[in-house]
């Protein structure tokens, strides 16, 4: 069974091997979540990325505007595969390429993301720590719902770690999902399930996890994993 990362250098290596899991079982629509939206991202995908070297020219990565993929192609160096602005004239997808990256879209290129999706066809196409559920932007009447439907819900979660306070929601694929809590002992896996567990089902498992409360007594201080993943990605973050 796959374990919480200690740190964010080993969820990447963990989100590639979950990544190449899925793409050997023929998923096409992959998601991976590290950390949270605050997380400077550059470096992850440079990292993840290094698991795809052997796709040479038959990948594709984009970054959500034209500055971002400027700044990659400058801090990265050259590489194999274009790194482009999902805006950019020089961007539609050519008939060889095999494997296309996202990084960090949000529900603004939501459009531009299904258009790019509709080209690629049954190639795959992964999507590296997606913002797409801004119900500002995509609306949560029926134009909102009829997105969700044609197009957010195809996606399929290979890889997630995103702590909380207290704990971590946590995905590795082909396993189930998994919720720890942080304990003075160290991190406790207290839900398994087949799907992410939010909201009120969240609350419910870590209700049931924690029991009733005691006095005014302060949480413990947190050890273990979660721990030290959380000071990882304060420091991406900073």
């Amino acid at each position: 069974m796959t374990v919480l990362p200690a740190d964010i250098e080993s969820a990447v290596v963990q989100a590639q091997a979950s990544t190449r899991a899925a793409l050997a079982d023929g998923l096409t629509r992959i998601q991976v979540e590290l950390g949270d939206a605050e997380l400077k991202i550059q470096p992850v995908a440079e990292q993840f990325l290094t698991a795809f070297a052997d796709y040479g020219d038959r990948l594709r990565v984009f970054f959500p505007d034209a500055g971002a993929a400027a700044l990659a192609r400058r801090d990265w160096g050259e590489t194999a595969f274009p790194v482009r602005g999902m805006s950019d004239r020089a961007a539609a997808i050519q008939p060889q390429e095999e494997l296309f990256l996202f990084i960090e879209p949000s529900s603004v290129e939501v459009q531009e993301l299904e258009q790019y999706c509709q080209e690629a066809g049954d190639r795959p196409v992964i999507l590296l720590n997606p913002r797409l559920e801004d119900i500002a932007t995509v609306g949560i009447g029926y134009a909102g719902r009829q997105l969700r439907e044609r197009f957010l819900n195809q996606w399929q979660s290979v890889y997630y770690c995103r702590p909380f306070e207290g704990g971590a929601v946590f995905r590795a694929y082909p396993e189930r999902w998994q919720v720890y809590l942080e304990q003075l002992m160290g991190d406790e896996l207290i839900y398994e399930g087949d799907r992410r567990p939010a909201g009120e089902e969240l609350d419910r498992i870590l209700l049931q996890a924690l029991g009733p409360a005691e006095g005014d007594t302060a949480p413990a201080r947190p050890t273990g994993l979660l721990a030290g993943m959380q000071s990882f990605l304060k420091a991406l973050s900073s």
